[in-house]
């Protein structure tokens, strides 16, 4: 059995375009687009102003919404300048009667003034006294107390003194009960040996 032919042949197809003619596009071609109409040098520049302007209703809007913003900062600025000026004239009032009570207050005041002077100069001696006292007596708790530190340095070093000669003179005596008992061994030893030999 023989292989099927499966070939085709070739087809150009710029070839086939054009035996088939011009293609009717339904949509704009190029030509179009670059013919299309464009607006003159002077439209574009009043197209520009209108928006640096804006609308109209935006402006008036604007301009209403500052005047009332100033009306109502001229009011609160009313409220306090009113304020300030009633605060001034009270303080304005009190300094006033402070000066009229201080004239009244200035001769008694001088009187106490020197009574106070007086009291306080006795009280500055008293104080001066106090301190000297105190002083004194710093004085003599300090020496006291150095004088007490100072017996008790001098009786610490006699009781050490003191155990010191009692642990020698303890010493001493064990040297002489050993050397007692070594002469009562050899006299012993010495009776021993001669005891056999006297018969």
């Amino acid at each position: 059995m023989g292989k099927r032919d499966n070939r085709v042949a070739y087809m150009n197809p710029i070839a086939m375009a054009r035996s088939r003619g011009p293609i009717q596009s339904s949509g704009p071609t190029i030509q179009d687009y670059l013919n299309r109409p464009r607006p003159t040098w002077e439209e574009v520049k009043e197209q520009l102003e209108k928006k640096k302007k804006g609308s109209k209703a935006l402006a008036e809007f604007e301009e209403k919404m500052n005047e009332n913003w100033k009306k109502e900062l001229e009011k609160h600025r009313e409220k306090l300048l009113s304020g300030s000026e009633s605060s001034s004239k009270k303080r304005q009032r009190k300094k006033k009667e402070k000066k009229k009570s201080g004239r009244y207050s200035s001769s008694s005041s001088s009187s106490d003034s020197s009574s106070s002077s007086s009291d306080s100069e006795d009280e500055d001696k008293k104080q001066g006294k106090r301190r000297r006292k105190k002083k004194n007596r710093s004085h003599k708790s300090s020496e006291s107390s150095l004088s007490e530190t100072e017996s008790d340095s001098k009786d610490s070093l006699k009781k050490k003194k003191k155990s010191k000669d009692a642990t020698e003179k303890e010493k001493e005596k064990t040297k002489k009960k050993k050397k007692h008992k070594k002469h009562s061994k050899k006299k012993k030893k010495k009776a021993a040996s001669s005891s056999p030999d006297s018969p």
